[in-house]
């Protein structure tokens, strides 16, 4: 699956905040976005991100949807897959659509605290680290289902990494939908979120107003 590889704090910038795409580092003085807090280009320092009264509708429609591919770490062919499921999906098409993103395996696995960031947790998953109902699942964008239960894999308990991870993730927040063991790096998928359960900077309803262009 293809991803994107350029430097990740270019898009926080672009999007005029913080992603928050390298996890605790962007809460540290090292986050990029602390030191050049501008639209990135040869005008980025003179451009603005513009106010709300002079931003166009599609503007604020394109940049929503933009914003919600970079947070989950989602280039356009397969977001635009998403949407298109999600309008052919029976309730609100916005929350479908967010809740299909947040039912992906490498967010579920960054949601339990397994991961420092999204993309951390899809390199474990590429890497085969994680088990998905006792089969291997080397997919990060594999859809989970409520009940389906999330195993570290027997060659990853022997990693540092892994050894260490109790300690760490006990510190993290693991989302209400799902339930973790943090002493054996498992978990399982409750049900759905919630929108309340999903990041409230997210705007669903422009994003489809964007593709009902």
């Amino acid at each position: 699956m293809a991803k994107y590889t350029g430097p990740v704090c270019k898009l926080c910038r672009r999007e005029g905040e913080k992603l928050f795409l390298k996890g605790e580092r962007c809460f540290t003085p090292k986050c990029a976005y602390e030191k050049r807090a501008f639209i990135p280009g040869q005008h980025g320092r003179t451009g603005q991100h513009g106010s709300s009264d002079r931003v166009s509708d599609y503007s604020r429609q394109l940049r929503a949807k933009q914003r919600a591919r970079r947070v989950y770490g989602v280039l356009e062919r397969q977001f635009r897959r998403y949407f298109a499921t999600a309008v052919k999906t029976r309730g609100m098409t916005g929350l479908t659509l967010l809740q299909t993103l947040e039912m992906r395996l490498d967010n579920v696995v960054y949601r339990m605290g397994y991961a420092d960031s999204r993309a951390m947790a899809r390199q474990m998953v590429n890497h085969g680290h994680f088990r998905v109902n006792g089969l291997r699942a080397d997919i990060a964008s594999m859809l989970l289902q409520a009940g389906d239960v999330i195993t570290l894999a027997e060659p990853a308990k022997n990693l540092t990494l892994f050894k260490e991870m109790p300690e760490i993730a006990e510190k993290r927040t693991c989302a209400l939908w799902l339930e973790r063991d943090v002493r054996t790096l498992s978990g399982r998928v409750l049900r759905q979120p919630e929108r309340s359960e999903i990041d409230g900077s997210l705007n669903e309803q422009l994003i489809v107003e964007y593709y009902s262009r």
